[in-house]
């Protein structure tokens, strides 16, 4: 079975049993106050790298955080990183590699229900398409 900071888990559950399973531990130290409140509006997405087996848990937050804000989120979770009696991920009590990625950039959707007005596939992508035949290229008669 798997387990994330000591809790059975399934594959799907993974994202919401890191966040309520961090918050918990981090609920017993004197900053919890503010770990809690920097928490409660970050969306945690859980990813495998199948090749590599590295779990990786991304923390979506929000725009208005500031560096010190997120420096202090890091630093709460190398704390529980430090003084776990378990891993952060492991299957069958074996331990699973991990990271934790903080980010607070949203990119733009370019499709689906949340689509931006204004950008779409083709506005994205068509810098790109236009520098290949732009200045700074090989000239083609020379190859």
């Amino acid at each position: 079975m798997w387990k994330i900071l000591g809790a059975d888990a399934f594959y799907v559950e993974f994202a919401d049993v890191w966040k309520r399973r961090i918050t918990e531990i981090v609920s017993e130290d004197d900053d919890s106050e503010r770990f809690m409140e920097l928490m409660k509006d970050a969306e945690v997405i859980h990813l495998m790298n199948g090749e590599t087996e590295v779990h990786t848990f991304m923390v979506q937050l929000p725009e208005t955080l500031s560096n010190d804000d997120i420096q202090f989120l890091a630093d709460e979770i190398l704390t529980v990183a430090k003084t776990a009696e378990f891993p952060f991920v492991s299957l069958k009590d074996e331990y699973e590699m991990c990271q934790v990625i903080f980010t607070a950039e949203k990119e733009p959707e370019i499709i689906g229900l949340d689509k931006k007005e204004g950008i779409s596939a083709g506005a994205v992508f068509q810098p790109i398409i236009e520098g290949w035949g732009g200045a700074g290229r090989q000239n083609e008669t020379f190859m």
